[in-house]
């Protein structure tokens, strides 16, 4: 079935249909169409790029690719649901996210772009596992385990983070590492 102007250009040549889509009559995010009954899609145009904020709970496609390589904040969350979050990062040269634990969440991680180092252990001062990783390498965490990733490259570590429930209060945004561990010690 042929939908020309019910069509979005994609990157592969797919025509993909977007029925019922128009604008909505409420403002758009610069970089986002809006469709009422899927939410908003971000346009993948990086000299436009799309606002960094959480667009959850409402439905969001994006490029995670491009939306991770052009973030420039220590964390921000992109979309908060009721069962997972996703944040992006960027971890300066040097620098690493920070010896942690989440107890009953477990954490997914994507490099996409840098390189560094991804540590593991039972306890906080024995980080027994230990891989390097760079570009498009993947990291499990599971709930309970003690972990750091640090970044060992020459430039910043672009990484996209999923917390299954979600870790951070919905909307977070921490523009350095010194914001995030002054925000999580005032919610101690």
């Amino acid at each position: 079935m042929n939908y020309p102007h019910y069509t979005q250009p994609h990157p592969y040549g797919i025509a993909a249909p977007m029925v019922g889509y128009h604008q909505s009559a409420q403002p758009v995010p610069q970089g986002m169409n809006y469709n009422p009954a899927y939410g908003y899609r971000y346009a993948p145009n990086m000299n436009n790029p799309v606002e960094l904020k959480d667009y959850g709970p409402q439905p969001f496609v994006t490029n995670m690719e491009e939306l991770t390589k052009h973030n420039q904040t220590f964390r921000t969350a992109v979309w908060t649901g009721k069962h997972l979050q996703v944040t992006v990062m960027s971890i300066p040269v040097g620098e690493d996210i920070g010896v942690e634990i989440h107890p009953d969440v477990d954490q997914f991680i994507s490099i996409e772009e840098g390189q560094g180092v991804a540590q593991m252990g039972d306890t906080k001062d024995r980080l027994t596992f230990q891989t390097k990783v760079s570009d498009d390498y993947a990291i499990m965490v599971p709930a309970g385990k003690w972990h750091n990733l640090t970044n060992t490259g020459n430039k910043p570590l672009k990484l996209y983070t999923i917390y299954a429930p979600p870790e951070h209060p919905a909307g977070t945004v921490h523009k350095t590492k010194l914001d995030a561990m002054a925000q999580e010690k005032m919610q101690a």
